[in-house]
C-alpha cells in the first residue's frame, strides 16, 4: 500500500509540474504578441544569437549550413545575417519537421525555460510551412487481461444435501421421459400406418374411363402393336408340348408300342381367316437362321377384292393361332425365299414380273420393289434363288418370259445381267418358258431351268470352255411329256451325288436325273439325255419333290390327291416307304434345316408340318447302299 501511495504522489507532483509547464508557455506567448517582432529581432539579434550558441552548440553548425561553409573573407555583418537567417530557418524548420534542435529543446522544455528566464523580450513568430505527408492508422496491440475469478467462481463449491435427487425421484424422471418417447414413437407408427392404408385405398380405386377414352386407346397404333407383340410371347410360351400326365413307371410299355417302328404324323398345322382364307400357297420356305420359321407365299383372293393381292405370312412353329409377320403384295406371289445371308430379308416373285423385298424390322409392306419396265421380267417369276457367299451374293430370278436375270438385293432398279433363253428349234417362238430352276452345290455359273414344254435344260451364265452363255439347246434332258412343275437338286451330304436332281411334272411322274458336268464342252448335235429312273406311282398332278438335307437316298414328293410320300431309294425304288393324305391338293413342300420335319401348303390355304422322326436320320451304311444303287441305275 505504502508503494502504492508513492506512485499515486509522483503522478500529481509530475501532473502539477506539466500544468505549470502549461502557464509558464501560455504567458511567453502573450508577451510575444504584445511587442512588435521585426524591431525585437534587430535590438536583440546579437543576444539571440549568443543564446542559441549556447543551447545547441555545434549542432546548428552542419556542414551543409552557411556558417560552416561561408566564403573566407565574408564580412562580420554578412555572416551575422546569415546566422540570424539560419537560425530562423532552423527554428522553424526544426519545430515543424522535428530536426535535432527541436529534439533537444522539446523533450526537456529547456528552449522555453531559457527563454522565460531572460529578459530578451517577445519572441519572433515562426515561418510555417506546407508539406504532405502519410498517415497510418495501426490498430492497436489487444491487450489480453486475464482474470482469475473467471475460473475460480462458485462452480467449484459442492451442492447442498438439500438440493440432491432421491433415487426414486431420478428413476420417476427417466421412466416418465421413455414412456414419452414410447408414446410419439407409437403416434408415429399409427399415422405412418394411416398413411399406407390411404394410399392403397387410393390405388385400389378402379378409373373408370369414358367410352370416347377406351376406344381412342383401343384404336391407337402404340396399344394395338404392343398387344400383338406381347400376346406372341405369351403364346409362344405357352405353347410347349411336354405330357405333364406321363407316368414315367410305364417307360416299358411305351418302348413295347413303338418298337414297331415310327411313322410319319402331323405335328402342327397354320391357318388364319384373315391371312389365308381362300387362298392357295404357292411357295414354302425355313429360316436358315430360325428354325422356327417357315415363310409362306398366297395368291389372292377372288372374294376379298379390297385385301391385298398377294400375301407372304411368316409363320412360327411356336404361335399357331397366327403368323409371326405378314406382308403385302400387290400381285400374286408364286416364289419365296429367305436370304441365307441376311435372316431379316424376306424375297418373293410375283405373278406380276415384279421381285418384291420385305424387312422383319419394317412394316408390311415391301422395302424395295423392281419397276414394272421392260428392263426386268414381264411375265410370272416362278424361280428365285440367292447364290454366293456372305460378301458377295446376288439374286437369280427365270421367269417365263424366256429371261434369267442377275440382281443386287440392295438395288432393284434394274438387273446386273440379263441372259435370254432361246431355242431355235421351237415352232411358234424362239423363247423357252422357265417354270423351275435349280443350280448345284457350290455352283454359282451353270444351273438348270425347267421349261414348260416338259424338258430341261443347261444354262450358263458366262462363256467358258467349249460353250457360250446361255441356253445349251443341243443336251436336253426330255422326258415328260408336260410341264416341269419342279427342279431340285441333291443337297450338299456328299460330292458322289452332287449331280443327282429330281423333276416333278404334270404327267403324273416324278424322275431321276444325272447331270452332266457344267466344263464338258456341248455337243454339236441334238441329243437327249435320258433319266436314271422314272417315279411313276402317282395319280394325279406331282407338284413338288425335294430331297433330304440329311439322307442321302431320301425324298418327298406331294401330288394333286393331296398325298404326302416319303420315299426310300435304299429300300425300295416303286413305292414309297411312308405317306399320309391330307385330302386337298398339296402345292409346295420343304425340309427344314435338322430334317426332321416336312412344310407341306395345300390349295385351301393351310400350311401343315409333319414329323418324320428318325425316318430321314441316315444310319452308317446308308451312304455306300445309295452309291451301288445309283451305279446300277446308270449302268
Amino acid at each position: 500500500m505504502d508503494h502504492r501511495k508513492e506512485e499515486l504522489e509522483k503522478k500529481r507532483a509530475k501532473l502539477a509540474e506539466l500544468r505549470r509547464q502549461r502557464e509558464e508557455r501560455k504567458r511567453v506567448t502573450m508577451q510575444a504578441h504584445d511587442q512588435p517582432p521585426a524591431a525585437s529581432l534587430k535590438a536583440n539579434s546579437q543576444d539571440i544569437d549568443d543564446l542559441v550558441d549556447s543551447l545547441v552548440g555545434d549542432r546548428v553548425r552542419s556542414p551543409a549550413s552557411p556558417l560552416s561553409t561561408g566564403a573566407p573573407g565574408m564580412s562580420r555583418e554578412a555572416s551575422g545575417m546569415g546566422r540570424d537567417r539560419s537560425i530562423s530557418v532552423a527554428t522553424s524548420a526544426g519545430t515543424q519537421l522535428g530536426s535535432p534542435v527541436s529534439r533537444a529543446m522539446t523533450p526537456a522544455g529547456t528552449m522555453a525555460s531559457a527563454i522565460s528566464g531572460t529578459s530578451l523580450g517577445p519572441r519572433a513568430l515562426p515561418e510555417f510551412k506546407t508539406c504532405d505527408f502519410v498517415v497510418f492508422d495501426f490498430p492497436p496491440k489487444e491487450k489480453v487481461v486475464y482474470n482469475k475469478e473467471v475460473q475460480t467462481a462458485d462452480g467449484g463449491s459442492m451442492p447442498d444435501a438439500s438440493s440432491l435427487l432421491s433415487e426414486e425421484e431420478i428413476e420417476r424422471r427417466v421412466r416418465e421421459l421413455r414412456e414419452a418417447d414410447e408414446r410419439a414413437r407409437a403416434a408415429r407408427e399409427e399415422e405412418r400406418t394411416r398413411r399406407e392404408a390411404e394410399a392403397k385405398a387410393r390405388e385400389s380405386e378402379i378409373k373408370r374411363l369414358t367410352d370416347e377414352q377406351r376406344a381412342s386407346i383401343l384404336e391407337s397404333s402404340d396399344f394395338v402393336a404392343f398387344v400383338d407383340q406381347k400376346s406372341r410371347v405369351m403364346e409362344r410360351a405357352l405353347d410347349e408340348d411336354y405330357d405333364f400326365m406321363v407316368d414315367y413307371t410305364l417307360c416299358a410299355t411305351h418302348e413295347a408300342e413303338e418298337s414297331g417302328g415310327e411313322k410319319m404324323k402331323l405335328a402342327l398345322s397354320f391357318h388364319d381367316d384373315k391371312v389365308s382364307r381362300n387362298r392357295s400357297v404357292m411357295d414354302l420356305a425355313w429360316s436358315s437362321r430360325f428354325p422356327e420359321l417357315v415363310a409362306a407365299a398366297y395368291n389372292r383372293n377372288p372374294m376379298a377384292p379390297n385385301e391385298p393381292d398377294g400375301i407372304v405370312a411368316v409363320w412360327n412353329t411356336h404361335l399357331r393361332e397366327r403368323p409371326e409377320f405378314v406382308f403385302h403384295a400387290p400381285s400374286d406371289v408364286l416364289r419365296v425365299s429367305f436370304s441365307d445371308f441376311n435372316p431379316n430379308i424376306v424375297v418373293g416373285g410375283a405373278y406380276s414380273g415384279q421381285i418384291l423385298l420385305w424387312d422383319t424390322r419394317a412394316k408390311a409392306q415391301p422395302v424395295l420393289k423392281t419397276p414394272l419396265t421392260a428392263g426386268g421380267h414381264t411375265h410370272p417369276i416362278y424361280s428365285l434363288k440367292v447364290v454366293g457367299s456372305t460378301n458377295a451374293h446376288q439374286l437369280i430370278s427365270a421367269s417365263t418370259d424366256g429371261l434369267v436375270c442377275s440382281w443386287q438385293l440392295d438395288m432393284l432398279a434394274q438387273p446386273q445381267e440379263i441372259i435370254e433363253l432361246t431355242h431355235p428349234a421351237h415352232l411358234r417362238t424362239d423363247e423357252v418358258s422357265v417354270t423351275c430352276m435349280d443350280f448345284a452345290d457350290n455352283e454359282t455359273t451353270a444351273f438348270i431351268v425347267g421349261t414348260a414344254e416338259g424338258a430341261a435344260y443347261q444354262v450358263n451364265r458366262y462363256d467358258r470352255a467349249g460353250s457360250k452363255a446361255g441356253l445349251n439347246a443341243f443336251d436336253s434332258y426330255r422326258a415328260h411329256t408336260a410341264p416341269v412343275n419342279s427342279l431340285s437338286f441333291h443337297p450338299p451330304i456328299a460330292s458322289d451325288f452332287a449331280d443327282l436332281f429330281l423333276t416333278t411334272s404334270s404327267d403324273w411322274t416324278t424322275r431321276l436325273w444325272r447331270a452332266r458336268p457344267a466344263a464338258k464342252p456341248a455337243s454339236t448335235m441334238p441329243s437327249d439325255i435320258r433319266p436314271l429312273h422314272v417315279f411313276d406311282a402317282f395319280e394325279d398332278y406331282v407338284y413338288d419333290a425335294r430331297w433330304s438335307p440329311v439322307h442321302p437316298a431320301v425324298f418327298a414328293s406331294a401330288d394333286g390327291t393331296g398325298r404326302l410320300a416319303l420315299w426310300n431309294l435304299n429300300q425300295d425304288m416303286e413305292l414309297p416307304v411312308q405317306w399320309i393324305t391330307s385330302g386337298r391338293a398339296l402345292n409346295k413342300l420343304a425340309w427344314d434345316r435338322p430334317g426332321r420335319r416336312i412344310a407341306a401348303g395345300g390349295a385351301d390355304g393351310v400350311v401343315s408340318v409333319y414329323d418324320v422322326g428318325d425316318l430321314s436320320v441316315p444310319r452308317p451304311e446308308d451312304h455306300a447302299l445309295f452309291a451301288r444303287t445309283i451305279s446300277e441305275l446308270g449302268a
